[in-house]
């Protein structure tokens, strides 16, 4: 209602006073959609500060201003030293102006997100604050007054349709009007209509809180935190509290968005790792295969290709590949080793998972504390300070047509994905002759790695290399046994002993 007719109103009046032998001294803007101007009578100053936000218009009257010395441009150079001649109220409409000598207007149009301030000569628009609100050069001053008639014969006779005639209440008037009047008969809603006019003539000023906002009142309603009888000072406390709650309300819900994003991202990663560890802790056919090979050496010589072996869990029968060049004790010996590295990888998994589920505990504990808070004060005791992430997984992970592949995220990552979580039978791979991310592709048991999903790890692995901005990249693609690395060597440098190159687009 800081902008309701009435409350311009009575603002104008107290302007009216206030500015009697006054000149504007000057008038500028230092920041978006603000303007200041400074009136003097040679022993005062007096500042009239318009906010003309899109989402928030509002007029106040700070004591001093202390203008900055760069990013401030003057504006309506034509009014500099130009004295008050008065201040003018125009009927029914959420306008007022200042009139200048040499027949200078400036009009003030508080018409929220339509906001502007006018300057006219001779009753012509000459300059807008707003430039970009053309049509307010069209405004003709004598067109701005409106009539309406509030005899009780048009009371009477507009009475299904009240909000419709009386355009000048607003919102916060009807809601008053409507809390009076709803237990009314019809005969007694005349003299309380006259009541309501009455208390919109001569106001006390109000600010109030109504459904969780702020709001300035001419009318006792919701809940009251401070009254006054001058329009300035209510105007101007009700900028800083409104300001300031603005403030509090855009923090708060850029802090919550942020949390919830966090915690949203930990509980989508803890899924996703949990999901693998159980896939991981329930495939122990590596250690099977291993028990059973040691358990039947005696059944079985070196050359075999395959072997099917009955289960000790559920005398079902197990068939094993086996490596013919290998002993059947060398052969379970490969078994072991995949079924530790799987033991490594479900470690690392484990690792991760705890820490991530403590940071999320952290987080929705930030979380009821901001809910919770009340000022800016306690948000900025409850501000979540950036997640430091300790443990995570070495690699990032892409799945393609069901095999997954494991990108290193730098180069003690590349060491510890190649020579730690990579079985020797998975497929590695690494853009040729240029630093970047080791790939892997994880092998599964009797299962040919697809052509296009090697094209596809291939990429991924020119996207991460010094090569990710050319058109083709040769990347060295090889079984993971075929990677060594050199004593003394740096973080990530590794000798590769067989390769086959293919050229691929970088593509992530």
């Amino acid at each position: 209602m800081h902008n309701n007719y009435y409350f311009l109103k009575q603002l104008s009046k107290y302007l009216q006073q206030k500015l009697a032998g006054f000149q504007v001294v000057a008038c500028f803007s230092q920041n978006k959609d603000e303007l200041i101007l400074e009136f003097n009578n040679s022993h005062e100053s007096f500042f009239i500060k318009a906010s003309l936000q899109p989402d928030f218009c509002c007029l106040s009257f700070p004591g001093q201003f202390s203008r900055a010395r760069k990013n401030s441009v003057d504006l309506f150079p034509a009014i500099i030293l130009k004295k008050i001649v008065q201040v003018h109220q125009f009927e029914n409409e959420r306008c007022f102006s200042i009139e200048l000598e040499q027949d200078y207007t400036l009009l003030f149009k508080m018409h929220g997100n339509r906001a502007n301030l006018i300057l006219f000569q001779n009753s012509n628009a000459i300059d807008l604050f707003r430039s970009h609100q053309k049509t307010d050069l069209a405004i003709l001053l004598p067109g701005l007054n409106r009539k309406i008639d509030f005899s009780e014969q048009a009371f009477q006779t507009h009475s299904t349709k009240l909000q419709q005639y009386y355009f000048t209440f607003g919102k916060l008037v009807w809601d008053y009007w409507e809390t009076q009047t709803q237990n009314l008969p019809k005969p007694d809603l005349w003299p309380e209509f006259q009541k309501l006019l009455h208390a919109l003539e001569s106001p006390r000023y109000f600010i109030l809180e109504k459904s969780g906002k702020l709001y300035l009142s001419l009318l006792a309603t919701g809940t009251i935190v401070q009254q006054f009888d001058n329009p300035a000072e209510a105007i101007d406390a009700f900028f800083i509290q409104y300001v300031s709650q603005q403030a509090f309300a855009t923090q708060k819900n850029k802090q919550l968005k942020a949390l919830h994003d966090q915690i949203k991202a930990g509980e989508n990663y803890l899924q996703k790792n949990v999901q693998k560890l159980t896939e991981l802790q329930h495939d122990t056919h590596y250690q099977l295969w291993g028990d059973l090979l040691m358990a039947n050496l005696h059944n079985l010589s070196i050359g075999l290709k395959e072997v099917t072996l009955a289960s000790f869990y559920d005398n079902q029968s197990v068939a094993i590949k086996l490596k013919p060049d290998l002993t059947p004790q060398k052969n379970a010996e490969v078994f072991y080793r995949k079924a530790k590295n799987q033991q490594i990888e479900i470690s690392q998994l484990q690792k991760a998972i705890n820490t991530k589920t403590v940071e999320l505990e952290k987080l929705n504990q930030k979380l009821a504390e901001i809910t919770t808070a009340t000022d800016l004060k306690q948000l900025r005791q409850s501000e979540p300070q950036p997640a430091k992430q300790k443990n995570i997984l070495p690699y990032h992970e892409f799945e393609h047509k069901g095999f997954r592949i494991w990108v290193g995220r730098n180069a003690e990552a590349n060491d510890e994905l190649t020579l730690k979580l990579a079985y020797k039978e998975d497929l590695w791979l690494h853009a040729k002759d240029v630093a970047g991310s080791h790939v892997i592709i994880k092998h599964q048991a009797g299962k040919p790695f697809p052509k296009d999903v090697i094209e596809r790890a291939a990429q991924l692995a020119a996207y991460n290399s010094k090569r990710k901005t050319e058109t083709l990249c040769p990347v060295s693609v090889t079984p993971k046994k075929f990677v060594r690395k050199r004593k003394g060597d740096p973080a990530g440098a590794v000798v590769v002993e067989k390769e086959q190159v293919i050229m691929v687009e970088p593509k992530l």
